[in-house]
């Protein structure tokens, strides 16, 4: 039974969210974060970069720097750039471009489903950047980058959200990278409905924000601990909810750095003693699962893995990035724990091939490794299970933009 709640919303004017939403800071290269600080007063950018055009310079990451964050914040409340919500809503959100669209709902999601694991989780995360996440919290008092949960699909839900999004929009607009973003406010029966059908809902899978989820999760139990009075509001977190047949999931590639001197005669000669190797006769990606396709000078080859038991009991043996991991990485290249090598990075999907063929020519990385993409399925069994997903084993969308829809941890 899942639990959530509506929310009065802090959000941009109408007039201005289209220069206010952005990416996450650390997405732009850092000369296009310059322009965009220099261009637009109003973007999101500058509450996370709130020195920028100063002379004032803290620590990054530091208290004295999440105060500053916290203070730039509170002036774009005075300055009217965002306005707050007089009642609580939920928010559907609908993200659209060249034919995909994803829709979803805004909302606060309970802390104790995440402890009593309503929620699944498929992704170890770091108790660094915990504290760090959860020092922020305490300081700023917002969530303004949601974390992203599938659910499986409901269909009254569905049939709210479909009603609700034949009225015109409160938010309409495009942004430069050709995604057209609309948001509708539900009113609070239909929020309370919506509400209500969730608790019908017996799991929510984390698809991304771990680490946001489990941060939030503990400034939660910090704010209990202290025997404080707290904002109940504290006991969510902002979450984007969609269903599990509307995201879009394209795999990680992998991509190394040298062959360590291996010849391609005898690189070809040790897949084949794990696999069967076919050559390919043009560049393409892989089209089924446990078919993995490598480029290294010049040549394109399909691999797949002998002796993979499609009934293996344990999830993360029949995911290709383990397959990959566990048949070649480790006993051709010696890459036993792809979180400590220095050989290996990562490509998300989405890449063209031209940009993957420029890499390896230009002996930036000797070898591809193109994975097909992992299902929700796979993903949710990882999770039912408790497990964790290898690295970098999924690139999901959407991608959310941060200041669309801000949760106070502070106000009701």
């Amino acid at each position: 039974m899942a639990n959530i709640r509506a929310f009065k919303g802090i959000r941009p004017l109408r007039s201005k969210v289209h220069l206010v939403a952005a990416r996450p800071f650390y997405s732009y290269k850092k000369s296009v974060l310059k322009a965009k600080l220099e261009d637009n007063p109003y973007t999101f950018l500058h509450i996370i970069n709130p020195e920028f055009g100063t002379k004032s310079t803290t620590k990054p990451n530091s208290k004295a720097r999440f105060q500053k964050v916290r203070e730039k914040f509170e002036h774009f409340l005075k300055q009217g750039i965002f306005i707050t919500d007089t009642s609580p809503h939920l928010y559907i959100y609908n993200q659209s471009k060249e034919g995909m669209s994803v829709r979803g709902i805004f909302a606060g999601i309970s802390v104790d489903d995440y402890t009593n694991d309503i929620i699944k989780k498929h992704e170890q995360t770091l108790t660094a950047r915990e504290d760090l996440f959860t020092n922020y919290l305490d300081i700023v008092g917002f969530n303004a980058e949601p974390v992203l949960l599938t659910y499986q699909s409901n269909s009254e839900i569905q049939e709210i959200l479909n009603s609700q999004m034949a009225q015109r929009p409160e938010y309409d607009f495009t942004t430069t990278d050709g995604i057209t973003h609309q948001l509708w406010l539900l009113n609070e029966v239909d929020s309370q409905i919506i509400c209500q059908l969730f608790k019908q809902v017996p799991s929510l899978y984390i698809a991304d924000g771990h680490h946001r989820s489990a941060s939030s999760v503990r400034y939660a139990q910090k704010l209990r601990e202290g025997n404080q009075k707290y904002c109940n509001a504290a006991d969510y977190f902002l979450g984007y909810l969609v269903c599990e047949t509307e995201v879009h999931i394209a795999a990680y590639h992998r991509l190394l750095k040298s062959k360590n001197g291996i010849s391609h005669a005898d690189f070809i000669a040790q897949l084949e003693k794990h696999g069967k190797v076919e050559k390919l006769k043009d560049p393409s990606l892989p089209q089924s699962k446990h078919e993995i396709h490598i480029y290294f000078d010049q040549t394109w080859l399909k691999y797949r893995a002998k002796y993979i038991e499609l009934d293996d009991p344990d999830p993360i043996k029949n995911l290709d990035a383990q397959v990959l991991s566990e048949h070649i990485l480790r006993p051709i290249f010696g890459i036993a724990d792809l979180k400590t090598s220095d050989q290996i990075e990562f490509l998300a999907g989405g890449q063209s091939l031209e940009k993957i063929i420029e890499i390896v020519d230009s002996k930036k990385s000797e070898i591809a490794f193109l994975l097909y993409p992992a299902s929700i399925e796979e993903i949710k069994k990882v999770a039912d299970a408790g497990l964790n997903m290898p690295p970098k084993s999924t690139w999901i969308e959407p991608k959310l933009r941060s200041g669309l829809t801000i949760y106070s941890l502070e106000h009701d």
